[in-house]
């Protein structure tokens, strides 16, 4: 009886009308009371308890995503999920590097082999190429980490999903100011506006921050807003409106540092990038809303459509030799994007062998309309302005996906969880300049992935599960932007990679902890591997199979009112499983170096450890935390050449808050880095100049204040 009462929690959906809409809420409200594990709806699409997943799904809730942090980069929190390594490049112009299981770590800018969202939004385009400058982190809510299998559930994608979810407004009419200053003359300046007029909620925020950066020729600015309107029109109707912003002109790229470069000053930025005045500007605006109608109490439809547009323009080191030759497409890109989708699906809630089982059916649709420039990054004799017009071609990108899944407590203490979605993805470019020849071309992929997922409920307290599934990775527009011979067009001799996972996991509660534990295995199929990468621009090929398996465990709990802890620690062996040639200069006619078969990939650390000691006053208003972070060496190149050190750290922090009538402050101090240990933060995956190393910043520190007022 003790299980099925909690059970009741879990299937509350789908008992009745209030349970798919209204009890949503009240189920959140649970889950911050600490009566339930958090809710999570990044896999099946509905609100349920995440301890009852056969999945690996973590939640990183709003005050640890607040927790005396910046909150500009989403690495300041997401080093505390297990299996996830986030690196601040401390380059705003590359924005931050995060892979998932080994997945993404080739990525030289943006997000690659994994799925992001925004409030139900896309940051991910359909070619599979993301980016994460636009999550508002003073306004989020939460962000829900799915890893492994039933990552395909969402098409293009191999390692997991991540998915940003902004605070609802209300009941309450709240202005939040705040003021951060930091090292390296850090400023973020925030306003946030909060509130609820009838059936209307509603949150507003806008921040402004501005650093001159930890390393020379790394200064940058960024402007974002963020606003999320909800509209109840009726008991049976809701509908989500989602603006965002995010503006930064001329951030500063001091590229990376070679081995005797980083040794001698790991502050300075390579020569070229004053050569070339290395530097990128980024505005992106999107617009995205949401249906949700309930048709009866089994049955429910939900429609999301969105828009933007995301123009980037950016300086690189290559040098006035180099695009000498009619084929070179030049120095400087600019891209001019349009992007847009819709995602409708129906859902029907209902019993089969008189056990509950919940149906998802979907069809999503997405669109990137690209214009892309390419020109001289000189004129004459002077370096980093732009010359000549060398490429001018207008790119697209469709996707159209179908998808099927549902969930099923088969028995007393068994449910069952399972999908398959067919995706097709199409690449097609028009060139417009040709002067160098005709460079059109086009390109599909497909593929139909199934997932499929068991969960033994042995009690209220321990789950344990096993999951297997398919899935596959199309190479991005960039990935294809460049031949690695220097030949002009895209590279559409690329394949898709595909990958067969399988999670073997048991999630616990124990008195005031909870334990999560997950061993899995990921085998991938043509994996696509860095090819040449030179002046900030990179080739791909395809290579043989690759190898990732690893163990993940997490810990959390309360020793006592006052104390608590937190320790995540994942052991990663991501290998080459093939021999495959590569190359060591570009242009590169033909790979002619052996990378031969269980070397690690790069990028990826063996071990990475996170941890945290806790210590509260709620009497006083303060809390108070000891982080530390461990990551194992990690290898810069296929061949293995060299490698960044592995590095420990420490950070302390330190917050209060006061109440004072309808005032509320609240001020925190953090130190980064305590024992002042030099490392490099993040490397270049296979950089063609041995340039791999990114330094990390030494000892800095971060104050803040908030200001609150409630109406």
């Amino acid at each position: 009886m003790r299980f099925l009462a909690f059970r009741a929690g879990h299937w509350l959906w789908l008992l009745g009308p209030a349970a798919a809409f209204s009890n949503t809420v009240c189920f959140a409200q649970q889950v911050a009371e600490g009566t339930l594990s958090p809710v999570v709806v990044s896999v099946t699409r509905n609100a349920q308890a995440g301890f009852d997943l056969p999945a690996s799904v973590d939640v990183v809730d709003q005050s640890q995503i607040g927790a005396a942090r910046l909150l500009v980069n989403v690495s300041e929190s997401l080093a505390r999920v297990p299996g996830i390594v986030v690196q601040n490049r401390q380059n705003y112009a590359q924005d931050v590097q995060i892979s998932s299981r080994g997945f993404g770590a080739r990525a030289s800018f943006g997000v690659r082999g994994l799925r992001l969202f925004a409030d139900g939004i896309p940051a991910t385009q359909p070619d599979g190429q993301g980016q994460v400058s636009h999550f508002d982190l003073a306004s989020a809510a939460r962000i829900e980490i799915l890893r492994g299998p039933f990552s395909a559930l969402y098409g293009n994608s191999s390692g997991g999903v991540i998915s940003l979810f902004t605070e609802d407004g209300g009941p309450e009419t709240l202005v939040d100011s705040s003021v951060f200053l930091g090292s390296d003359n850090l400023r973020r300046v925030g306003l946030k506006v909060s509130g609820q007029e009838g059936k209307a909620s509603y949150v507003l925020s806008t921040s402004r921050f501005d650093t001159d950066g930890y390393r020379d020729h790394s200064a940058a600015q960024r402007t974002s807003f963020n606003g999320k309107l909800k509209y109840t029109a009726s008991p049976d109707t809701r509908i989500t409106l989602v603006l965002n912003s995010v503006d930064m002109p001329d951030v500063a790229d001091p590229l990376g540092l070679s081995r005797t470069e980083f040794v001698a000053n790991p502050r300075q930025a390579t020569a070229a990038a004053y050569t070339f005045n290395t530097r990128k500007s980024v505005s992106q605006t999107q617009l995205g809303a949401t249906l949700d109608h309930r048709l009866s109490a089994e049955q429910s439809l939900q429609f999301t459509a969105y828009k933007g547009s995301r123009a980037a323009t950016q300086f690189q080191a290559i040098p006035v030799a180099t695009q000498t030759p009619a084929t070179h497409p030049g120095g400087v890109i600019d891209l001019a994007r349009d992007y847009g989708g819709v995602d409708a699906r129906w859902t029907l809630r209902g019993s089969l062998m008189d056990r509950p089982i919940n149906t998802t059916v979907g069809l999503a649709y997405d669109s990137l309309s690209e214009h892309r420039l390419g020109f001289q990054n000189f004129v004459g004799t002077t370096t980093g302005i732009q010359g000549a017009l060398r490429r001018d071609e207008n790119n697209a990108v469709r996707s159209f996906d179908q998808y099927l899944q549902g969930e099923w407590l088969f028995a007393d203490r068994w449910t069952a969880l399972a999908g398959v979605r067919h995706s097709s993805v199409s690449f097609r470019a028009a060139d417009q300049y040709l002067s160098n020849g005709n460079d059109s071309g086009a390109r599909s992929y497909g593929a139909t992935n199934p997932v499929a997922g068991l969960t033994f409920h042995a009690s209220d307290d321990v789950n344990l599960y096993a999951t297997a599934g398919r899935g596959f990775e199309t190479p991005t527009l960039n990935e294809l932007a460049y031949k690695p011979t220097g030949g002009t067009g895209l590279n559409l001799a690329l394949s898709a990679a595909t990958s067969r996972q399988w999670e073997i996991g048991v999630k616990s509660r124990l008195a005031q902890w909870k334990i999560n534990a997950a061993i899995f295995n990921a085998r991938t199929a043509n994996e696509i591997v860095v090819q040449t990468n030179s002046g900030g621009r990179t080739t791909f090929q395809n290579a043989g199979d690759t190898e990732r398996r690893g163990i993940e465990l997490s810990a959390s709990g309360d020793f006592s009112k006052y104390f608590g802890a937190y320790i995540a620690a994942t052991r990663l062996d991501a290998t080459y499983a093939d021999n495959f040639r590569t190359c060591t200069a570009a242009p590169c006619a033909a790979p002619n170096v052996l990378v031969t078969s269980g070397n690690r990939i790069p990028g990826i650390p063996r071990t990475s450890l996170y941890a945290e000691l806790l210590w509260r006053q709620p009497e006083w208003g303060m809390e108070n935390a000891i982080e530390l972070r461990r990551v194992s060496r990690v290898f810069v190149d296929d061949r293995n050449s060299d490698s960044a050190a592995g590095y420990t750290t420490a950070s302390l922090r330190v917050s209060f808050k006061q109440n004072a009538g309808q005032w509320t402050f609240k001020e925190f101090f953090r130190i980064d880095n305590l024992t002042n240990t030099q490392y490099a933060g993040s490397v270049i995956v296979n950089e063609g100049n041995a340039r791999y190393f990114e330094s990390a910043p030494l000892r800095t520190w971060l104050v803040g204040v908030h200001a609150i007022y409630r109406f």
